[in-house]
């Protein structure tokens, strides 16, 4: 009874080895959310990771106080891995002036005393590396109205570059069309921040290629009007992202392990779609991607759907058809959805960003409320629930 309460079959009656009620049965564990979960060379004690979420408090791309203790908290938490925020691998790749930034050496120190803290919690870490493309140089989010931000109050519009001089919006700035040079320069800064965020003790790089930023732009026809080996069919508009992929593995240990995030759909006819970013996840995951972070959307303004899990079907179909690791992430609020999704083979891990913000200790009650171990910090073991808490403070 106890081996079979522990793979998820409660109280049914037991037959002999391998059979429940006449019926042969798997006996492997099946895989839930507080499963380990191994990706590249890092085992994740569970499959709760935090999505990287702008905090919009960086000043020159410098991470601060905020930062320590906003992503010590959710590390404190109980998540397998905690993403630092879009980090841009270029000044002018930052979608605010608040935006994080790791373009330069400087940078390091204080990253690498987040991790130090985050390890020490048993937590693995990442750092999202991004490019904002046509939609930098724009303000915070609670500086409203949106607008972009001129020179003279700290922003950069005439440095603002995509893959065609078209604007996301009418409110955002006209960018440059990168030249040839200048996508060499990308690519280039894709190297070199993941050389920076290796030295910072990161376990986890994610290229940020989602959410309308530059390497979105650059995959989906919406954005990308070009005529030379950059634009036009689909390989030609995944290539620089590819590049980007294969400059940054050149770089990144293998003992460690490398995302990339994806818009699954740009939810536009005419626009990127699932079909494309099945193709485009096989091409990643031969080039040493292990796992894609499948979200959409962001390129253009559209009508999307919100609602709870309301991009898992993505994360499962690239997973399907493609065999790669796959994460989802989108409106997943409750610990019996986040487990089904995972139990249901829809996806291998699950992120959650405005859930962790509302709760930074979300893994340790999701636990509790399905019944799975989980260690607690030996600082809070005194509020820790006897039956799901594991005494190993770091052994998650």
């Amino acid at each position: 009874m106890t081996a079979l309460a522990s793979r998820g079959f409660g109280k049914r009656r037991w037959l002999g080895r391998g059979k429940i009620w006449g019926i042969q049965t798997d006996m492997t564990e099946t895989p839930h959310l507080f499963a380990p979960l191994t990706v590249g060379g890092i085992t994740f004690p569970n499959r709760v990771f935090v999505s990287p979420m702008c905090q919009y408090s960086s000043v020159d791309g410098f991470a601060t106080d905020w930062h320590l203790v906003h992503l010590g908290s959710r590390a404190v938490g109980g998540a397998a891995l905690v993403t630092v925020e879009a980090t841009a691998v270029l000044a002018e790749g930052r979608i605010s002036p608040g935006d994080n930034g790791i373009w330069k050496d400087e940078h390091i120190a204080k990253l690498a005393q987040i991790v130090e803290f985050a390890h020490g919690q048993g937590a693995r870490m990442g750092v999202q590396l991004a490019h904002a493309g046509r939609k930098a140089s724009m303000s915070r989010p609670w500086e409203t109205p949106e607008h972009t931000v001129a020179a003279a109050d700290g922003g950069w519009p005439a440095d603002v570059v995509a893959p065609s001089a078209v604007a996301f919006a009418e409110n955002y700035p006209v960018p440059k069309a990168l030249d040839k040079a200048g996508i060499k320069r990308v690519v280039d800064a894709y190297a070199a921040a993941a050389v920076r965020a290796d030295r910072a003790g990161f376990d986890v790089v994610e290229i940020h290629a989602a959410h309308g930023y530059l390497l979105h732009e650059f995959y989906s026809p919406i954005s990308n009007k070009r005529t030379d080996e950059y634009g036009g069919s689909f390989e030609n508009r995944v290539r620089a992202t590819l590049e980007v992929t294969e400059a940054v593995r050149a770089v990144w240990p293998k003992k460690k392990a490398l995302f990339v995030r994806i818009s699954a759909t740009d939810w536009t006819e005419g626009g990127w779609d699932i079909a494309q970013s099945v193709e485009l996840a096989k091409l990643l995951q031969a080039r040493g991607v292990e796992l894609l972070d499948v979200s959409s959307g962001g390129n253009v303004m559209a009508n999307i759907p919100v609602g709870p899990g309301y991009q898992t079907e993505f994360a499962a179909r690239i997973k399907r058809e493609s065999g790669i690791v796959t994460g989802t992430v989108g409106m997943i609020t409750g610990p019996v959805q986040a487990d089904t999704i995972i139990r249901t083979g829809q996806a291998d891990a699950v992120s959650l960003a405005r859930e962790e913000l509302r709760d930074p200790y979300w893994p340790l009650h999701a636990a509790e409320k399905l019944g799975q171990k989980i260690s607690w910090p030996k600082q809070y073991l005194r509020a820790a629930h006897r039956d799901t808490a594991a005494r190993e403070p770091i052994l998650r």
